[in-house]
Parts: C-alpha cells; structure tokens; sequence
C-alpha cells in the first residue's frame, strides 16, 4: 500500500498520488536550500572559511542531503518499478 493512499473522492487515484510526490518533491527542495543556504551563512559568520581539508564544512550537508533530493527527485517525476512497466507496455502496444 502507498504513502499516499487518501484520495479525496473525484480524483484519480494514480494522478493523485503523482500530484502527491510532486508536492512533496517541491516542499524537500525547498527545505534543502533554505538550509543550504543557512549553513552556508553559519559557515561565513563563523569565520572558519577553510575545513581541516581545505574544504568548507557545509559542502558535506548539502553532497549528502543532495543524494536524498536525488532519490526523491526519481521517485516524483521518473517512472520506476511497476510504472515503469507499464510505461513500456504502453509503448509497445501504440506501436502495434
């Protein structure tokens, strides 16, 4: 069963659910470059504008949180495991 199984009535279940993905996609990126760009702030009031490595501290937040918004990206606007499927089949039937 999904996350997103409450559809309101009059709606297509699968388009809300994709509706559903979306929204959340947006508010994830979102919430990623607010905070991006408060630790880029912290970073640069902090002072300390070189790492033990010569890198900022705040590039290390945003590679790993970025591969999430990755993830989430694929699973709002590409079409993976059952959908992809079906995909193909509808691809194959048009040009039948």
């Amino acid at each position: 069963m999904s996350q997103y199984s409450n559809t309101p009535n009059n709606k297509d279940p699968q388009l809300w659910e994709i509706a559903q993905r979306r929204a959340s996609f947006k508010r994830h990126l979102l919430a990623y470059v607010v905070m991006s760009v408060f630790f880029w702030v912290i970073w640069y009031l902090s002072g300390q504008h070189v790492g033990p490595r010569g890198i900022p501290w705040p590039v290390w937040p945003m590679l790993g949180w970025g591969l999430g918004i990755v993830f989430n990206y694929l699973g709002a606007y590409v079409r993976t495991g059952d959908g992809a499927v079906e995909n193909e089949y509808e691809k194959l039937i048009n040009k039948k």
